[in-house]
């Protein structure tokens, strides 16, 4: 497997996995709504393996406080989540951009 795809994998799941969140977080005012969340690291190994498509597993639990109608979503954390998710996809991109810049380079034979 070439990095572009393992990168093309990465973002993928990366992108798949900002959905989840904000799927959570629209959500959480929904009683009895609980949250989602992928395994990054697992799903990238399925991936690489060529496995279908990305589980997504819902946390019966809350971390924190629990409340009363049951929704296990803490705002405080998606933002966490997100932003982290955020980082971790525009380092990606930052990874893609510099190897088709090398790529770019060698196919020029060194020539700007």
């Amino acid at each position: 497997m070439t990095t572009m795809n393992l990168i093309e994998k990465a973002l993928n799941i990366r992108a798949f996995y900002h959905r989840v969140i904000a799927g959570n977080m629209a959500n959480v005012d929904t009683p009895g709504y609980k949250e989602k969340d992928i395994d990054f690291k697992a799903e990238l190994g399925r991936k690489m393996g060529g496995t279908g498509s990305i589980e997504v597993r819902e946390r019966a639990e809350c971390d924190g406080i629990g409340t009363i109608d049951g929704n296990t979503v803490n705002m405080e954390n998606q933002m966490v989540k997100l932003t982290e998710n955020q980082l971790m996809f525009h380092s990606l991109v930052q990874v893609a951009t510099k190897k088709f810049s090398l790529m770019k380079y060698l196919i020029s034979e060194g020539r700007r």
